[in-house]
C-alpha cells in the first residue's frame, strides 16, 4: 500500500488579517483555519503531514506537534509557493508516490475531495493532478485551459487572462497531486523570472508538459472550497458560510 503524504504551506504571516499570529492560526469559527485542512487531509486518507512552517514558526510547532503522522519542515525567507515544497524535499527524498501539496489556509478544504484526487491518482499514476473547481463567479482565480480534446493546457491567472479566457468558469484551487519523484525533479527547474521574483509551485505543470509528462485538471472540488482568507472580510465570508452549512446539517 503506497504512503498517502500531503505537503501543507504554512509558513506566512497574518499581517492581512491584522493578527501577530501565524496566518494559519487565526481563528476561524473558533479554530485555527489549519485545523480545518488537517481534519480533512485526514478524512481524505492522507497519512503523513509536512507542515512547512515559517513566521513564529515555535508556535506553531507547540499547536500542531501532537497531530498523529505530522513532520515539520522550515522556510526561514518566505520566496514563494515553489519554495515552500522545496524547505520539504529533505524529508521526501525517500518517498514514493504519491504527494499532495495544498495551502494551509483553505479551511474550506473537503475530505472527499481529497480522496477523490488521491483515488484518481491511484486510478491512473500521472505527473501531476490538478484539482479544480467550476465556480460561476470566478473573478480573481486562475482559469484551466484545455485543448479542443478537453485535455489539459496550462493555467492564466486572471491578470494576464483574454477576454475568452476570464469567461472560463473552471478555475485552478492550488491544490496538486504530484509523482514524488517527478516533483523533486521539477523543483530543480523553477525559476524566480517573475513579476514577484518568487518560486511558484504552478510552474511544475508547465515544466511537466515540456518534458511530455502527463498533467491532469480534475474537477472535483467544490464552488465553496475556492473561498479563501486573506482578509478580514473574506474571513467574515467563510465563517458566515460555515455556519450556514453546519446549520443545514443539523436540519437534515
Amino acid at each position: 500500500m503506497i504512503e498517502k503524504t500531503a505537503v501543507v504551506m504554512a509558513a506566512g504571516k497574518g499581517t492581512r488579517m491584522q493578527s501577530d499570529l501565524p496566518k494559519i492560526l487565526v481563528e476561524v469559527c473558533g479554530r485555527p483555519m489549519i485545523d480545518y485542512v488537517l481534519d480533512a487531509l485526514a478524512a481524505g486518507g492522507i497519512e503523513r503531514v509536512v507542515a512547512v512552517i515559517g513566521h513564529q514558526a515555535d508556535l506553531v510547532k507547540a499547536r500542531l506537534e501532537k497531530r498523529p503522522g505530522i513532520l515539520f519542515a522550515q522556510q526561514a525567507e518566505q520566496l514563494g509557493t515553489g519554495h515552500a515544497v522545496m524547505a520539504a524535499q529533505h524529508l521526501l527524498t525517500d518517498h514514493e508516490s504519491p504527494v499532495l501539496v495544498v495551502a494551509g489556509d483553505a479551511p474550506m478544504m473537503e475530505g472527499d475531495s481529497v480522496a477523490a484526487l488521491m483515488a484518481e491518482y491511484e486510478r491512473r499514476p500521472a505527473a501531476c493532478i490538478l484539482g479544480t473547481a467550476h465556480k460561476e463567479n470566478p473573478t480573481g482565480l486562475g482559469r484551466i485551459l484545455r485543448d479542443i480534446n478537453g485535455d489539459f493546457v496550462g493555467i492564466v491567472e486572471e491578470k494576464d487572462a483574454s477576454d475568452e479566457q476570464r469567461r472560463i468558469t473552471e478555475v485552478n484551487m492550488s491544490y496538486y497531486v504530484f509523482h514524488c519523484g517527478d516533483l523533486l525533479e521539477a523543483l530543480g527547474h523553477l525559476r524566480t523570472n517573475n513579476v514577484q521574483g518568487e518560486y511558484y509551485i504552478t510552474d511544475c505543470p508547465g515544466v511537466f508538459r515540456d518534458e511530455r509528462k502527463e498533467v491532469r485538471a480534475l474537477p472535483v472540488l467544490q464552488p465553496h472550497e475556492t473561498l479563501g482568507i486573506n482578509t478580514l472580510e473574506e474571513l467574515a465570508v467563510v465563517e458566515d458560510t460555515m455556519r450556514k452549512r453546519a446549520r443545514r446539517d443539523q436540519q437534515r
